[in-house]
């Protein structure tokens, strides 16, 4: 009996022994898998995208405001006094430009068709219908033809006609040549302005130098900024009322050469025709 109990009791702990030992297996990690679990993962990895986001070095400079926005924090950052004088030249030049252009655009007209209608009243004698048709049209070449005409119906001789003609198209020149100057004083001032922020903006960096006593960006950042944007405002309108204006005196040119054809135009007419 008791080699029976002990049979049992072996048994029993062989048992015990194999399923502990069982367990240990199943807990314990296989070195193998381990390695193909790990390179997996390396695999995951390099097939796996780039999540880091890409810094782009000018996105300190980029503003998704609008562009008005921008501008006006520019011209608040300019200093409101500067910028305030440099915008009032270009407004003011602006002014003047849009009456110059729309001015010298209704004294246009077409030359050959007015001189050969004028021709033709000549012709017939019937100068009191060229003066007429003189009245009713705008320009100066119209204004030179109307003044020969009076002097013709007046009696006067060519040569009396031709110096009043040319006497008068010197005050015509000087009447289309009115706002120019002006315009050509703010495309003058303007940069002048603009240069003289600069200086006072640098001149506000070297005080900021001199109270802190130390060369840092930070401190001359402001007087900086200040100095170029009141220079770039200051060019830019330049630039715009330079366009205006070489634009109006290429009209003014166009005009005068038309004016000097209709006085020669019309002092041999009135040659040809006159009795």
């Amino acid at each position: 009996m008791k080699k029976f109990f002990m049979f049992l009791a072996v048994v029993g702990v062989m048992s015990i022994s194999a399923q502990f030992q069982a367990n240990a297996q199943d807990a314990q990690v296989d070195p193998a898998a381990t390695e193909q679990v790990a390179a997996a993962a390396d695999d995951a990895v390099a097939v796996a995208p780039a999540t880091e986001e890409v810094v782009d070095p000018f996105a300190a400079g980029k503003s998704d405001e609008p562009l008005h926005q921008q501008l006006k924090k520019l011209f608040i950052d300019g200093g409101a006094a500067f910028m305030s004088l440099v915008l009032l030249c270009l407004i003011l030049g602006l002014a003047i430009a849009i009456e110059r252009i729309i001015t010298l655009s209704l004294a246009q007209i077409n030359t050959k068709n007015f001189g050969e209608k004028i021709e033709e009243k000549i012709k017939a004698g019937d100068y009191d219908g060229a003066l007429d048709i003189c009245r009713n049209t705008r320009g100066p070449v119209a204004s030179i033809y109307y003044q020969g005409l009076l002097r013709v119906k007046e009696g006067q001789d060519i040569e009396n006609i031709e110096k009043s003609i040319i006497s008068y198209g010197s005050v015509q020149m000087g009447a289309l040549q009115n706002g120019m100057t002006w315009i050509s004083l703010f495309i003058g001032i303007a940069p002048q302005l603009g240069f003289m922020g600069t200086v006072l903006g640098l001149i506000e960096a070297f005080n900021a130098i001199e109270v802190a006593g130390d060369i840092s960006p930070a401190l001359v950042a402001g007087g900086m900024k200040v100095a170029l944007i009141t220079t770039v405002g200051g060019l830019v309108v330049a630039i715009i009322l330079q366009l205006f204006y070489n634009y109006l005196i290429q009209k003014i040119d166009s005009i005068v050469v038309d004016m000097e054809n209709a006085s020669i135009d019309l002092v041999d007419t009135l040659v040809k025709y006159r009795k």
